[in-house]
């Protein structure tokens, strides 16, 4: 069940004012250290956000301010974006040793704003610019590459809308990964396309999407191998559980 605003009208008009069932006729007033999914309001600001516990407002996307709640994945998902993220890491680097020019950094779960910090989606790994200060806020225009480890939980129309908007914001690569069990089964690579050439009369329905331009999976490739955003060479070993 998605998130639902209080019965109180004004539980959301003053900072922190949570609300929660009355519990054996007690009408318990939640402390700011204590709100629960179920009483968050449909949208919140960015400042409101922040001011959840730590391990509730993790659970939270915001898009374009309405409260979108994002489940943790099992061990295994998380293991894998980890040691994807570790992998292109690694590959980075070298790229960075080759050219003097190119400075990159690779992360998990982070933050990626968009117009504004009210409109954000947290993929499972990036690969961005370096930035000036290390505790700057990640936009869009700054990030190549974003990732995603799909799982059972995951609906096709919940992906294609995160694509929508990664495309929309002109990330330039969006990858993903299927996992058959505990296993990794295929890695897909979508570059960003922006001049599709259509018959005549026919108009996309996005201005910019992403096609798929590779496919890696163990039983065809012996890994992962791209030359874009930096060149990318990742054995099967690397990523295995």
């Amino acid at each position: 069940m998605g998130p639902k605003r209080s019965d109180d009208a004004n539980a959301f008009d003053a900072p922190h004012r949570w609300i929660a069932a009355p519990v054996c006729g007690y009408d318990r007033r939640m402390s700011p250290a204590s709100p629960r999914l179920d009483d968050l309001p449909e949208s919140m600001t960015w400042d409101e956000l922040a001011s959840l516990p730590a391990e509730l407002a993790t659970q939270i996307e915001l898009h374009e301010g309405r409260v979108v709640i994002v489940r943790s994945g099992p061990p295994r998902h998380q293991r894998f974006y980890r040691r994807m993220a570790n992998a292109l890491e690694a590959c980075a680097r070298s790229d960075m040793r080759r050219a003097s020019d190119s400075c990159w950094q690779v992360d998990v779960e982070t933050n990626v704003f968009f117009a504004d910090k009210s409109d954000f989606r947290t993929p499972d790994f990036l690969v961005y610019h370096c930035l000036n200060s290390g505790d700057q806020d990640i936009w869009s225009r700054d990030v190549v590459l974003v990732g995603e480890v799909l799982s059972p939980a995951n609906t096709h129309a919940g992906i294609e809308s995160k694509k929508a908007k990664y495309a929309s914001a002109g990330i330039p690569w969006y990858w993903e990964a299927d996992l058959d069990g505990d296993a990794i089964s295929t890695i897909r690579a979508y570059a960003l396309e922006l001049s599709a050439e259509l018959p005549d009369g026919v108009t996309p329905l996005r201005s910019r999407n992403y096609i798929l331009v590779d496919e890696w999976s163990q039983d065809a490739a012996p890994g992962v191998e791209a030359h874009l955003p930096f060149p990318i060479k990742i054995p099967w070993a690397e990523l295995a559980f």
